[in-house]
Order: C-alpha cells, then structure tokens, then sequence
C-alpha cells in the first residue's frame, strides 16, 4: 500500500521526486540485470545522482531554458541524465542512438540544442564531422569510456556535480520539459512540446486507473524517451514502485525471473509473446493438441457470455434481460471445462509471465481480437488505452472495472472528447464515425519552431486534431477504427479502414504480419509475412529453411491455397464483414517488416508507406492482372 501523497500541487517533476524520495529512500528504484555489473539503484542513490548530473550540467554552463540533445536508448543512466537535465530547467530533445544519423544531426540542429548528452563513443562519433559546426557547447558520454578532449563520460560529470547545487530554476507547469520528435511517413520530424504541466497531468490522471504500491515490480522494454513509457515510468516512480529493465533477447527470461507485477507494451509484444505460448502448444503430442484445442474454444465462449452478462460486450453494451439469461446459462455451462483448461493450460501461461502479473497495459495501435480473447481466458488483464505523442500521451484508457475489449477507454479526467465529420466538421451523434478531436490538460503546447504546423493540428478553441477515425458509446468509451490517412480508398469509392481488417488476418496461425493495399483498385490485396513456425509444423516447410526453399514452399499451390482460405475465413468471421473487404490477391514477404529497414518503428508500428515503398514490386504484382 502506497502512503506517497498525491502530487496535484506540484509544478515540476522534480518535485515528484523529492516526494517520494523522502517516503522511501531504501527501496529498489532502478535494476537493470543486463548491465555489466548489474546495476542496483535505491531512490536515495537515484535522486543523489540526478542532482549530480544536473549540478554538473549547471557548473558546466547550462542555464534555465537551454536545450539538451538526450541521444541515448533505455538505461538507468538515460533517467539519471533526463531528470537531471530537467531539475535544472533544462528542456530535452530525446532520440534513440539507433536513429538514422542525418535524423540526429536534424535534431541537434532543428531544436536549437546547447549541450548534448550521447550513449557512447561510437554515437558521437557518428555525428562526426558535423557536429563541429553546430552550437554544442557541452557533451557528455552516458559511457565511462575515455572521453575526447573537452567531453565528459557519465563519472566525470557527476564528479563536478557533487557538493554543487540545482540553483532555483523557476520551474512552472507551462516550463518546456522536452522535445519529442515524431518519426513521421514523410518530411522533417516535427518537435513536440511537452511541459511539465502535460508530464505532472498523466502522473496524476494514472491514479485514476491503477492504484500501485511502493516496491511493486514493473518491467520496461520499449524506449524510454518516448512519450508513451517515459510517462508511465514517471507514474510508476512517483509511486516508490522498482523499474526492470529487459530487452527483446531476454524478456521471456525476465517475466520468469523478476516476476512483474505491471508491464506496458504495445500490441506486437503481446502478439510476440502469444506466438511462443501458441508454438509450446504445437509442439505437444497430437492428443494434447486437440484437448488444448478443445479447451481454448469452451473457454472463449465462457469469457464471451461474461462479457454479455457483465455488459462488457463491445457490441451489445446494454444486453436484454434475457440476453443476461441466456449469458449467464451458458457461462455455468462452460464454466467447468473453464476451470478445467484453468488447472492444466492457463496457468502455465501465467507461470510463463512470472505467475504474478496483475495488469499489462497496451498502447500505441489496435489489439487484435484473438489477444483480446486469449489473455482473457488465461486470466491477465489488459487494459488498452489511446494517446498520440502530442497528447503526452495518453488520453483513455480501459479501467479494470469497465474493460471494455476492442474498445479504447474512457476519457481521463478533464479530457473532451469530439467525433466530427471529416469534411464538415460538424459534430456527429453518438455512435457514428468520425474524425477523433482531444481537448484536455495533457495536449501538447504546440510544434517546436512550427506555428504553421502547431494550427493545423490545435484550433482556437484547443481541440487537437488526431488525425483518427473513431466513434463514442454513450458511456463515453472511446473506440479507435483506423488512421484517416490509411484510409484505402477502393476504384468503386468504397472507404476501407486496414486495421481491423489485418487484425482479423492476424488470428490465424499461418499469418505473422501483414499488410492491406488496394488505394484506387477494385478490390484489397494484402502483403504477408508467414509464420514459419506454423508451416514447418504443418509440413509445408522443412527445419531450418534457407530463404531459396522458403520461396519455393511460398510459390506451392499447396500453401496459397491454405492462406487463400485462411484469409477468408478470418475476413469474413470478423463483425462487421462487408464483401468490400474480401481480399483479392496476395503476395508473400521473404523476411520480416523490422526496425533496421524503417519499415516499422521503434515502439513496433508499421510504416505503411514505407512498406508500400519498398515492396511496390510486389504490391504491383498483385494487381498485374
């Protein structure tokens, strides 16, 4: 139990952290297992080496309103380095030292960066010779490798900021905390201005939905300087809880060591870790296949009727009395081949994660009905939720006590909500589809050295535009149904939203990702990558298949005529289902959308037109004829 005040009088982050500090000083605040030596950092040694570094930056020159380039991935250092910048008050501009160079160097210039805190040598050294001409007057290494003349590492600038002070930075709710930069499909990033007042408002608001307890374990894995993980860290840390830093490589390792309580993600880590649990259950013998198999259905259809009888379902919120009836009926009679799958199944999914998770929060896209279903029935709630980076981020969220699945949460406190027509932008009733409008405290200030841009987006009366196709219930549940620009427009008019059509594709076993297209033709076609696991496993692809015997097993009739039907089955199950969205043709990607080719994003998106860039060949081969 939490005895940490709330921090609704604060006006800067630092002072969340002299909060909590002084309720738990001893307790685990950092651990990072990865690191060579594994680092242990107590709340005390934390804020002691926050207030060194921005001592450090201090002695060195920086002065309130400076800029500071924080190119840096996740690491207790990366927080050491942000809050120590921010207690000073300093802005950032955060970025992943894996971003493309001429994206940092854009960065460094664009945000008018004075100082600049990097990863490593190597980082730096990327940045190299240009660098030299911009107005960095200070860098510093996050490494404690031997710095270049004139530049500190990590120990060096805490060195200089012991027994020195913060000064007394007026520090304000509208003071600027940092400059996120969004990646974007095209063009130059764009800054977005992010207060302490817009950071203060999602510590606040999370209460609201998740009540933690100091020295709970939270494990982080997707980048710290985006705006989605670095809000719900400042949350949890406002809490006295104890961060856990993981990666891809080691996480299924981690759920089981560390044993977390919460974790935040987006849908394609929890896609990722399905497919493991999926590929276990393949690898049983035949018999134990088809009782899992038998299992999982009676247990959809047990979650399925509770949804119905709790008034949870997303497509009958307000059942009939005998609607519940019948619900309810048919939940006792599942309910013992429920428990049944519970004792032999369920649970070793949830010892898999750690035995001990309560909540997983996911953001950052749709998730698809078949995680919705089976995180469910395994007992391991996930709460969806919706925000974009310029809305710091989060603006709803689904609250424990009205997990609404497929849907998007309710607003957070003091958050308006307006659906509007694209075109007119008349307000439209309840229920109906429309362009998705935010008002609220945790809306950006605007585009970094954009004003042109800052109108396009936040009119006069601050309603942000997100750029979203969405309706309300009358309960105010937000439900997100694409992106306007993916929109696909079909040759006969049609408007096709790609979203939750590929999130039905995804509920089979054979699809691992995948791509609609079809702008301007008569009918949607779609690239995709295939699970590998579940060919081999069906006898379409031998162990170990190099990629000249996985393009021959591609090109079988044999397998197009298994995803043929397994596109349509999934298609055509899905709610909703108009012939507009049967597809057509299909063409087969060799190797993953992935991080390395810009073709998805670091928080795991899919870049649609860089996808359609880089595979215009295939794409036109599915319409050639």
């Amino acid at each position: 139990m939490s005895i940490i005040r709330d921090h609704a009088t604060a006006t800067s982050l630092w002072q969340v952290w002299q909060t909590v500090v002084e309720a738990c000083p001893d307790m685990i605040a950092l651990h990072d297992p990865h690191a060579t030596p594994p680092v242990n950092l107590t709340y005390r040694d934390t804020i002691t080496q926050m207030t060194q570094f921005g001592a450090g930056l201090r002695a060195l020159g920086l002065q309130v309103g400076d800029k500071v380039a924080l190119i840096a991935d996740n690491s207790p250092r990366w927080l050491i380095a942000d809050q120590g910048i921010l207690a000073i008050g300093a802005a950032n501009a955060t970025r992943s030292s894996q971003a493309e160079r001429q994206e940092l160097l854009y960065i460094l210039e664009h945000s008018e960066s004075v100082a600049l805190v990097v990863e490593n040598l190597s980082t730096l050294q990327k940045l190299q010779p240009e660098l030299d001409h911009l107005p960095v007057r200070v860098v510093v290494l996050l490494s404690d490798e031997e710095p270049p003349t004139g530049v500190q590492n990590f120990q060096q600038l805490l060195a200089i900021g012991k027994d020195r002070d913060l000064g007394r930075p007026q520090i304000t709710r509208e003071t600027l905390a940092t400059l996120i930069y969004t990646s974007g499909t095209g063009g130059k990033p764009k800054g977005v201005m992010l207060t302490h007042g817009n950071l203060l408002y999602q510590v606040q608001a999370a209460r609201t939905v998740l009540q933690l307890g100091m020295g709970d374990r939270v494990l982080s894995i997707l980048p710290t300087w985006h705006s989605y993980e670095r809000s719900f860290e400042y949350f949890i840390f406002s809490l006295g809880c104890t961060q856990i830093y993981t990666n891809l490589r080691s996480i299924k390792k981690d759920l089981k060591d560390h044993a977390p309580h919460y974790m935040v993600a987006v849908p394609r880590l929890w896609e990722s870790i399905y497919e493991g649990i999926q590929k276990q259950f393949r690898e049983q013998p035949v018999g134990k296949q088809k009782l899992v198999a038998v299992l999982i259905r009676n247990s959809e259809d047990y979650i399925r009727a509770r949804r119905i009888w709790q008034g949870l379902d997303l497509l009958n919120l307000s059942p009939s009395a005998g609607q519940r009836f019948r619900a309810g009926l048919t939940m006792l009679w599942r309910w013992p081949l429920h428990r049944l799958g519970d004792l032999l199944v369920y649970k070793k999914v949830r010892a898999a994660m750690g035995g001990q998770m309560r909540y997983v929060v996911s953001g950052g896209g749709s998730i698809a009905e078949h995680l919705e279903d089976f995180y469910e029935l395994a007992n391991i709630p996930i709460l969806g939720g919706y925000g974009l980076t310029e809305t710091s981020p989060i603006t709803h969220v689904r609250r424990p006590h009205r997990n609404i699945r497929n849907a998007d949460g309710q607003p957070l406190p003091r958050t308006e909500t307006r659906i509007v027509d694209p075109e007119t932008r008349q307000e439209v009733p309840v229920g109906k589809q429309g362009l998705v409008l935010i008002r609220g405290p945790q809306v950006m200030k605007g585009y970094y050295n954009n004003p042109e841009a800052t109108s396009k987006v936040i009119d006069s009366q601050g309603w942000f535009d997100s750029g979203d196709l969405g309706y309300v219930t009358p309960w105010q549940d937000l439900v997100i149904v694409g992106r306007a620009k993916d929109t696909i427009v079909l040759s006969n008019g049609e408007n096709i939203e790609p979203q939750p059509i590929e999130d039905a594709c995804l509920r089979s076993p054979f699809i691992d990702q995948v791509v609609l297209v079809g702008q301007d033709q008569k009918q949607l076609g779609a690239l995709i990558y295939p699970n590998l696991g579940a060919l081999e496993a069906a006898g379409h692809l031998p162990p170990e298949a190099t990629p000249a015997l996985l393009a021959q097993a591609l090109a079988t009739e044999a397998v197009r005529s298994l995803f043929r039907e397994e596109l349509n089955r999934e298609v055509k199950n899905r709610p909703g289902y108009s012939v507009n969205d049967r597809i057509g043709g299909f063409e087969f990607l060799l190797e993953p959308l992935n991080i390395a080719d810009g073709t998805m994003t670091q928080t795991f998106k899919i870049r649609r037109n860089a996808v359609f860039q880089k595979h215009g060949d295939l794409i036109a081969k599915i319409y050639l004829e």
